[in-house]
């Protein structure tokens, strides 16, 4: 399959990456756009094998899926570059710009063209994204089943209708930063009760890697959390201190807070 990144950034690099050790792309299938300034982004993509140009239109007419990777403030004046393209009709775009509505995609685009939008994490660069979509008006079964394939390439991948994506942004989307937030401070309490700083550290994350795994074994959350609390034990006295701090509702405010603030930007955005 032939795939071009409008934007050759960090993760348009990793979802090349990914594609090609799927086996979805050979790397002479991929073509990037990347600012001419940023050689460091070119040299990435030439490195992997795949061509790497300083114009838009050329990752178009090279591409059968085209992934809109820039910042969504860019998208619609990248998008007005190709818009006149006969290469851009009939095509699929797959925008992973946060904010960006399908429909205001649609408007700058041909009109048979097909518009999916994704909003990954950046876990993906490690091949372990969350990523939701939602489909345009547009877009196919067929679409959404290759977008499914290609985003599994780098962790997983759910459909959702578009206007849950606010609320995926503000937990997968921004999620990355709370866990990191998490570990940071159970290094924290580490060194604190005396652990070295860089024991405590690989302690706090592979604990958070274990936990999120053991959800693999099907049980509730709340399961898993009796099983490690002993009746009076230190796990149930530290439980308390979350509790009387108000550790889960911080958590639940924090998520709609980013979504509040998500509906913010994406009215500035696609008005």
């Amino acid at each position: 399959m032939k795939i071009g990144f409008i934007g050759g950034g960090r993760l348009a690099f990793a979802l090349a990456n990914g594609f090609i050790s799927a086996g979805l792309a050979k790397p002479d299938e991929i073509t990037a756009s990347v600012h001419p300034a940023d050689l460091t982004s070119a040299d990435a993509f030439k490195k992997l094998g795949a061509m790497a140009v300083f114009e838009n239109k050329p990752v178009v007419e090279r591409s059968e899926v085209v992934i809109v990777s820039v910042k969504p403030d860019v998208v619609i004046p990248a998008l007005r570059e190709v818009k006149n393209l006969e290469s851009s009709r009939n095509k699929l775009f797959i925008s992973v710009a946060m904010g960006v509505s399908t429909s205001a995609i649609e408007k700058v685009l041909p009109s048979d063209a097909r518009v999916i939008r994704v909003m990954p994490n950046t876990p993906a660069l490690v091949q372990q994204g969350a990523a939701a979509f939602s489909r345009g008006t547009k877009a196919t079964a067929e679409d959404a089943k290759l977008t499914t394939e290609l985003f599994r390439a780098v962790g997983t991948c759910d459909e959702v209708p578009e206007y849950q994506m606010d609320a995926v942004t503000a937990l997968s989307g921004s999620g990355p930063a709370y866990v990191y937030m998490l570990i940071e401070a159970l290094a924290d309490g580490g060194v604190r009760c005396g652990l070295p700083r860089d024991l405590a550290l690989r302690l706090a994350a592979q604990t958070t890697l274990g936990s999120a795994s053991m959800l693999k074994t099907g049980l509730h959350p709340a399961a898993l959390k009796d099983n490690v609390t002993s009746p009076a034990g230190s796990t149930a006295e530290g439980t308390y201190h979350l509790e009387a701090n108000g550790f889960r509702a911080a958590v639940i405010g924090a998520v709609k807070a980013a979504a509040d603030r998500c509906r913010v930007v994406n009215s500035q955005l696609n008005s």
